[in-house]
């Protein structure tokens, strides 16, 4: 693992070389900190913090300003990773000028690297003014959750050809829309394969096979740490809730029976 600090043209550059890129979200200072130090090569403040972090039960709710305190946290890690900030639900849609705006306050005030947004012939104006006006963007297609009421859920998307073609078209107003990567969720690995090997920019999957150039994945699902079941996709590594759940209830044992504090954790 190289110490440079890696940037969006460092990214985009990865898939050139064919080294996979890994992101992981993180939501505070410390968790930050930690996947950095193991060698993650972009740190993504999800939306997905309205739900794990913040309670909310899904992407929507969640605010600019939420999401910009939460970035900030992650920034002050000063990490070798990428930092790349998630504009919220109707910071962007609304017009160009949001799109600018709100992208500058994650850069400004946030101090991120990047940003992303969802989306793709439909929002091609926003991602251009953007890039525009020197921000890095990462695209995200597919299953897009802040469309889940569109949806209808949380399904997944390109099952059959007019949605496939749909999709392709989405992949190219991204990558002609001059971001430097495309997140590509809960679509059939066939289409996700197609997609990567259409564009020059990488392509990073969840939901969405082995094949493409990376993969991103909610820190607290591979930790379990979360409510609820998780996706098919996410696959765990730590049961960290139950590590917690331990600690926690040991602790309040100790409390009620007068076993803490000892006199060794006294003044």
């Amino acid at each position: 693992m190289s110490g440079k600090k890696l940037t969006a043209p460092a990214i985009t550059a990865m898939k050139r070389s064919g080294e996979r890129i890994a992101v992981l979200t993180a939501y505070d200072c410390m968790t930050a900190r930690i996947v950095d130090s193991i060698g993650v090569d972009a740190i993504l403040v999800g939306d997905s913090a309205a739900m794990v972090v913040l309670g909310y039960k899904n992407t929507l709710p969640v605010t600019v300003a939420e999401m910009v305190m939460l970035t900030a946290a992650v920034a002050r890690a000063k990490t070798r990773a990428l930092v790349i900030g998630d504009l919220p639900f109707m910071s962007y849609q609304a017009d160009v000028g949001d799109a600018v705006r709100a992208a500058g306050v994650f850069i400004k005030e946030g101090g991120a690297e990047a940003v992303k947004l969802e989306g793709g012939v439909r929002i091609a104006d926003k991602l251009s003014a953007v890039v525009n006006a020197g921000i890095p963007v990462m695209g995200h297609i597919g299953l897009t959750p802040q469309s889940v009421h569109e949806f209808g859920g949380y399904r997944v998307q390109g099952k059959d050809e007019k949605a496939r073609a749909n999709l392709l078209a989405d992949a190219r107003a991204v990558e002609e829309s001059g971001c430097f990567s495309v997140v590509l969720e809960a679509m059939p690995r066939e289409l996700a394969r197609q997609i990567t090997e259409m564009l020059s920019i990488p392509t990073i999957g969840i939901g969405a096979g082995p094949d493409c150039d990376g993969q991103v994945l909610v820190v607290n699902d591979i930790l379990e740490y979360t409510d609820g079941r998780p996706a098919r996709f996410v696959r765990s590594y730590a049961d960290v809730g139950s590590i917690v759940e331990d600690a926690a209830r040991r602790y309040v044992a100790d409390v009620k029976s007068g076993n803490y504090p000892d006199d060794e954790e006294c003044y």
